[in-house]
């Protein structure tokens, strides 16, 4: 027998090969695929660590039409950045043959994560968002903002205000700064999150807050949000009158009701599985329109699914093998 040797793809290796148009494009593909019923996904397994205020979770999946499979490996540790100078999200993605089921590459998932998760917004937007929209409202200014952002001005070409707010003054100056320079666009620190929010024609909150802190008069007729914070059972963002109005597109019905925005909503019985309009894999296929009035409200609970990673995860070692990146590590 021959031996079996994979390729390993470390951090600066994906962000050298990794843009956000491609992480758009192998999204999307992915929530299309999901919505014709094309995938294997199980359920996201959670494995907590209490006496550390942190988990992590293991998200297999396999892509059937294209042929693509794999599994993250995927922590959440808010307190990683001020005590141990980690970041909050560290990530390995294993891709395997599934032919044979032998693995091909290990990556790091870190960057890789921060972007497919900002691509879904990207694309949720392009289905939800008015295509006037002219005033993002951003509510935190960590590293998905910074992702979030990127992938709206991708995909919505009327942004001409940014308004951006985080409970650490720090943050707000330096992602402001950044982003300004980056993409080109008038980004403003404001100090609360009502300031950010209210008159925002997009509004996309980022934080692990375990109780509301959008509120519902804050949000005018025709805003999109995209409500990505929420990602374990107990979290939620958004004041759940806001839920209540709107149209509510989820990426996964399960792990939306178990640990999405909704997720708390629902348990309390301020919400129901009835109350949820689609999941995006319906609205990218055509199966159920997307935004058809100027004044609805529209949300997306995005809760991350094992489909973009890999998705994205093989465009990145695609191009990989293309390029010769990377260091090729003998396992047998």
């Amino acid at each position: 027998m021959g031996g079996l040797e994979v390729l390993f793809l470390n951090l600066s290796d994906v962000q050298s090969i990794l843009s956000m148009e491609d992480a758009l494009k192998a999204v999307e593909e992915a929530f299309r695929e999901k919505g014709l019923g094309r995938v294997q996904m199980p359920p996201k397994l959670y494995v907590y660590f209490p006496r550390y205020g942190g988990d992590f979770r293991v998200m297999p999946a396999y892509l059937e039409k294209t042929g693509v499979a794999g599994v993250k490996t995927v922590n959440v540790h808010p307190k990683n950045p001020k005590l141990y100078g980690l970041r909050t999200v560290m990530a390995i993605i294993e891709l395997l043959d599934p032919k044979t089921g032998a693995p091909l590459c290990i990556m790091d998932g870190s960057w890789l994560t921060a972007m497919r998760t900002g691509a879904a917004g990207g694309v949720a937007a392009k289905y939800l968002a008015r295509r006037d929209s002219r005033v993002v409202g951003l509510v935190g200014a960590g590293v998905q903002a910074r992702t979030q952002l990127e992938a709206l001005n991708l995909v919505l070409n009327s942004i001409e205000r940014v308004k951006v707010f985080d409970i650490v003054e720090e943050a707000v100056l330096r992602y402001a700064r950044e982003m300004s320079k980056r993409l080109g666009l008038d980004v403003e620190p404001v100090s609360s999150v009502e300031e950010a929010v209210r008159g925002a024609d997009v509004v996309v909150s980022t934080t692990p807050s375990k109780s509301p802190v959008v509120m519902d008069e804050w949000i005018g007729e025709g805003v999109h949000i995209n409500a990505i914070g929420a990602d374990a059972p107990g979290k939620q963002e958004l004041d759940p009158k806001i839920l209540r109005r709107a149209k509510i597109v989820v990426d996964d019905m399960e792990q939306a009701v178990h640990s999405g925005e909704v997720n708390v909503p629902i348990s309390q019985g301020l919400l129901s599985t009835s109350d949820i309009y689609a999941e995006i894999g319906d609205i990218v296929t055509g199966r159920k329109p997307g935004r058809v009035s100027p004044y609805e409200i529209t949300v997306f609970d995005s809760t991350g699914l094992a489909i973009q990673d890999i998705a994205v995860a093989w465009t990145v070692y695609r191009r990989a093998l293309e390029s010769g990146v990377g260091l090729r590590l003998k396992l047998i």
